[in-house]
């Protein structure tokens, strides 16, 4: 397949300058690059296109090649002068360096880069009851900590010794290999990152230079959390490397099931049984709330289902302005057990109710089946 143009790869015009090809690059390094898209082969063939078309435009010398004889212009084996031309200073490899910076969070330090890294978040899974969801609870939980090490006062070193410079990156944290066209700076393998490598490591600590502790937080759950939602603590987390700053922690909150209320947003919503006397004549019927007590007026005829609405019953949830309302849903019970004498006085109840005036929705709904079958 022929090689699409290097102007195009990027997005840019031919007489682009420096700092548009490298704004184009890192912009599309970024969005290519293989860590972002793992599974990805159409991306990685993209990062590959757009690496090779910053490469050759950002050295003066491979992109007038390129510009008078196009790709045989920078062909190693085509044999033009311009193919092999000598690489200017701050190209490809220099804004490869900076594209790993922006992906795995280097900063750069001293003479060379410092593979400094932010601590990973931490996540813990609190239960609370549907109450102190809804009126707000606090509480105390326990998570891992990190403190430096009392015996080597956090070098990691053996007492009476000191860590030494890495011989193999000279102490910059990290290295450039060589591959090709392509310098790419990488992780220095012996110190891994730090600089520093450790000849008589702390015992203690195992020349970390930090000690694994537990440490006790107080957690504030508002009032009105729902199910799923995370209160974040900021800085306690897991510790950065190489001075990097520490991760957070994430308190996602798991609402315990109710024995009486299903919770819908800031609603409530439960059953309430009634006997079948009282659902044929009417009456008060107590509900439970969060709150306490309430009562709700039953009209003769009430019918299993049927539906009966609290307003503000419910709960305020943490981003609304006036609390849900709560919806109770009448279930008729059947009576079990019956002696024979109660089943004789239902039988005559049943013969007495014959009439559809009693019955109107069987009424309506044997004339809907009536006419199906038609």
């Amino acid at each position: 397949m022929a090689k699409r143009d290097y102007y195009e790869v990027l997005g840019v015009a031919k007489n682009a300058g420096d700092d548009e090809l490298k704004k184009a690059y890192r912009k599309l390094a970024m969005k290519y690059h293989p860590d972002r898209n793992p599974d990805s082969k159409d991306a990685e063939d993209k990062f590959k296109e757009v690496k090779e078309a910053y490469e050759m435009l950002s050295d003066p010398a491979k992109r007038e090649a390129y510009d008078r004889f196009g790709h045989a212009g920078v062909d190693p084996n085509a044999g033009f002068a311009g193919g092999a031309g000598a690489r200017g200073g701050g190209g490809f490899a220099d804004v490869f360096g900076d594209i790993f910076g922006d992906i795995f969070g280097g900063q750069r330090g001293g003479g060379g880069r410092s593979n400094v890294y932010r601590g990973a978040d931490l996540r813990y899974a609190m239960e609370v009851t549907l109450e102190q969801a809804a009126a707000g609870h606090a509480t105390e939980i326990r998570v891992p900590s990190w403190e430096s090490c009392g015996t080597c006062g956090g070098s990691g070193a053996k007492p009476g010794t000191k860590p030494k410079t890495c011989q193999t990156c000279g102490g910059q944290g990290a290295v450039r290999v060589q591959q090709g066209f392509f310098s790419i700076q990488q992780t220095c393998p012996t110190c891994h990152g730090s600089g520093k490598v450790i000849p008589d490591p702390c015992t203690d600590c195992d020349g970390v230079g930090r000690v694994k502790k537990t440490k006790t937080l107080e957690v504030k759950i508002p009032a009105g959390i729902d199910d799923g939602m995370r209160i974040r603590s900021a800085g306690n987390g897991e510790p950065g490397l190489n001075g990097g700053p520490p991760g957070d922690l994430y308190v996602e909150i798991r609402v315990k099931e109710h024995p009486v209320f299903q919770r819908d947003g800031d609603d409530l919503h439960c059953e309430v049984p009634i006997g079948i006397t009282t659902a044929t004549l009417g009456g008060t019927v107590q509900i439970p709330t969060l709150s306490g007590r309430a009562e709700i007026e039953l009209p003769e005829g009430t019918q299993s289902g049927k539906q009966f609405r609290l307003r503000g019953k419910g709960i305020k949830g943490v981003r609304s302005s006036y609390p849900g309302d709560l919806y109770a849903h009448v279930v008729i019970e059947t009576p079990v057990r019956l002696t024979d004498r109660q089943k004789q006085l239902l039988r005559e109840l049943d013969a007495s109710l014959k009439d559809p005036k009693h019955s109107p929705q069987t009424k309506g709904w044997m004339d809907r089946v009536k006419d199906f079958f038609q």
